[in-house]
């Protein structure tokens, strides 16, 4: 009986060990990715060069600025920008400016699916020899219609994105970073320049 209880016991214990380990990592792991989220987003803002890639039927490459809820990007295939009040979107060539709300899913052809819960998924964080690579898997249960997985690469010594790659339901997004710089970005750099498209017919989607 005392045999079987000291088994039962050391089995009990590194169960809990194991889960305490999990838990430790899964901590690192959304703390990091948090981090870098700030890093991205927050009030100091940032930049970076992407390259896009969904399986190979979507490639497209471009520069993006962040700062808050503000948001620039320019592109081969589109341009825009996001005061945090008011989009403005130009399409490939047409010579047309598309005006949404700032927060409107409808200004991109994904809308909400590349929306990101952070209460919905697990973490995970493992060394990698080009730094961490941190793993986000969609809770069962959630509800998550969008990004099933998430996987970021992050540089060793600065933590800055260097590769990310994203799941929506069967295809993977590839998006490579390039150029990241966090900080010294103007609110300026958010305004949409109307006298570069004074000739382009404007188009009102706000309801």
């Amino acid at each position: 009986m005392e045999k079987r209880l000291i088994l039962w016991l050391m089995a009990l214990l590194s169960v809990i060990g194991v889960q305490a380990q999990d838990n430790a990592n899964s901590r690192q792991a959304r703390k990091m990715f948090e981090e870098v989220l700030q890093k991205i987003t927050g009030p100091q803002g940032s930049t970076m060069h992407y390259n896009v890639n969904i399986a190979s039927l979507y490639k497209t490459e471009g520069t993006i600025w962040y700062k808050g809820k503000k948001s620039k990007y320019l592109s081969k295939n589109s341009r825009a920008w996001n005061d945090g009040e008011v989009a403005y979107v130009i399409k490939g060539d047409r010579k047309e400016v598309e005006i949404y709300h700032a927060n409107s899913p409808k200004q991109s052809r994904f809308g909400d699916t590349f929306k990101l819960e952070p209460n919905n998924y697990t973490y995970n964080i493992v060394a990698d020899p080009r730094g961490y690579l941190i793993t986000l898997k969609a809770k069962k249960g959630a509800g998550v219609k969008g990004m099933k997985e998430i996987r970021a690469l992050l540089d060793k010594k600065t933590h800055n994105p260097l590769q990310l790659r994203i799941k929506v339901a069967f295809v993977w997004a590839n998006v490579e970073v390039s150029d990241f710089k966090s900080g010294g970005i103007s609110d300026d750099t958010f305004t949409f320049p109307r006298h570069l498209y004074k000739d382009y017919e404007i188009i009102d989607k706000r309801d």
